[in-house]
C-alpha cells in the first residue's frame, strides 16, 4: 500500500425525518385528536483516530461518507426510528481542516479520539406537538432539517519521538534497520525512502520509542524541490532531531556544507522545527582509520563550529548504535519530565 498523508473528503450528515400529520380513528371514536409522531434525528459523522493505520490511502477510493437518516414519524404517536453515526477511521496523528473555511477543526493523537465533523439534523414535529386549547386538530407539521455537509482536509503528521533528517544516501534507513525491527527499502543510490517509515526502538524493559525516517532532504526543500518538502511536517511531532551526515561522501562533497544547508531549509520551513533539540549523527565512520575518522571529524566540528551533542557511528555495522540508543531514552525521559 502506497503511504499518502494528504487526502480530502466530503461528509454528509443524515437528514432528520419529517413529522406526520395524522389523526386518531377509531370505532366508537369520534373526532379523534391529533396523534402523529415526530421524525426520527440523522445521523452524525465522527472521526475516530485508529491506531492500526498509519496512511491516508483508503481516503484515494472512498472519498464520500454519508450517516444514516432519520425516517418519518408516523400515526398513533410513533416517533420514526433516528439514523445511525457513521464513525471514519482515521490514522492517529491526523490534522483536520475545513476545506472552505480554512477552520482547524480537530487534531486527533491520541488512539480512540473521537470527534464530530458533521451534526446530523433534527427530526420534524408531528401535529400532536401542536395541539392547544384553542387549536384542537391542528393540521401543522414540520420538516426535518437537513443534516450538514462538509468538505474536509486530512493531513496525517506521523507520531514519533525520534526524526531522522539528512541528505539522501546519508544512511537513515540503515539506522533505522540498525536500532530497530522497521524493514525500510535500502540502496546505495539517492533518495531510496519515498514514504516515512516508523520504527521502535527497544532501549530495556518497558523503555522505548518511535523514531521516524523521512525521504531525504535536498536544499530548497523547504520551496518543494525533492522529495522532502511534503515530509518536512512529519518531523514538526517529535521531541529530538537526529541529523545524520556521511563523513566520506563518495561524491567527494563537503560534510559540513550539507549539514548547514539542511538546518537553512528546516529554519525556512518552520521556527519551531528549527529550535528543536538537534543531535549531529556522525555516520559511516568505518570508512575510516582510527587516524582519519578522529581528523575529520574535528574538522567538520570546527567548520560547524558544533556546541551541541554529536556521536560517531556506523549504522552498517551498528558501532555507536547501543550508546545512541540509550542516550536518546535517557534525553527523551528528561524532556517528558520538563514538559510535566
Amino acid at each position: 500500500m502506497n503511504f499518502v498523508d494528504e487526502a480530502t473528503i466530503r461528509v454528509q450528515a443524515g437528514n432528520g425525518g419529517h413529522g406526520c400529520l395524522s389523526f386518531r380513528r377509531e370505532k366508537y371514536v369520534q373526532r379523534g385528536g391529533p396523534d402523529g409522531g415526530d421524525g426520527g434525528h440523522g445521523g452524525s459523522v465522527y472521526l475516530v483516530a485508529e491506531p492500526s493505520l498509519n496512511t491516508l490511502a483508503d481516503f484515494r477510493v472512498a472519498r464520500k461518507f454519508r450517516a444514516e437518516s432519520g425516517q418519518g414519524g408516523s400515526g398513533r404517536n410513533k416517533t420514526g426510528r433516528s439514523g445511525e453515526d457513521l464513525d471514519v477511521q482515521i490514522p492517529c496523528g491526523t490534522v483536520v481542516h475545513d476545506v472552505d473555511t480554512g477552520e482547524l477543526i480537530c487534531d486527533l493523537t491520541q488512539p480512540g479520539q473521537r470527534q464530530m465533523v458533521a451534526e446530523g439534523g433534527r427530526g420534524g414535529l408531528g401535529n400532536t406537538r401542536f395541539k392547544s386549547s384553542v387549536n384542537r386538530a391542528p393540521r401543522k407539521t414540520t420538516n426535518g432539517s437537513q443534516g450538514e455537509a462538509r468538505h474536509l482536509s486530512l493531513e496525517l503528521k506521523v507520531l514519533a519521538d525520534v526524526g531522522l533528517l539528512g541528505m539522501p544516501n546519508a544512511g537513515k534507513s540503515t539506522l533505522i534497520t540498525a536500532m530497530s525491527e522497521a524493514k525500510p527499502r535500502i540502496a546505495d543510490y539517492p533518495f531510496t525512502t519515498l514514504h516515512p517509515n516508523l520504527g521502535v526502538v527497544r532501549v530495556g524493559r518497558l523503555q522505548s520509542f518511535v523514531m521516524a525516517d523521512i525521504p531525504g532532504l535536498i536544499e530548497g526543500a523547504s520551496e518543494g524541490a525533492g522529495l522532502g518538502i511534503q515530509f518536512l511536517r512529519h518531523l514538526q511531532r517529535t521531541g529530538l532531531l537526529l541529523h545524520l551526515v556521511d563523513i566520506a561522501p563518495i561524491d567527494g562533497s563537503d560534510p559540513a556544507d550539507t549539514v548547514k544547508a539542511i538546518a537553512n531549509e528546516l529554519v525556512k520551513f518552520s521556527d519551531d522545527l528549527a529550535d528543536k533539540p538537534r543531535w549531529l549523527i556522525i555516520n559511516k565512520v568505518d570508512l575510516l582509520d582510527a587516524e582519519d575518522q578522529a581528523k575529520a571529524t574535528q574538522e567538520l566540528l570546527k567548520k560547524l563550529d558544533w556546541k551541541g551533542r554529536f556521536f560517531e557511528i556506523s549504522a552498517a555495522t551498528g558501532e555507536g548504535t547501543q550508546a545512541l540508543a540509550q542516550a536518546i531514552m535517557r534525553e527523551l525521559e528528561e524532556i517528558a519530565e520538563e514538559a510535566e
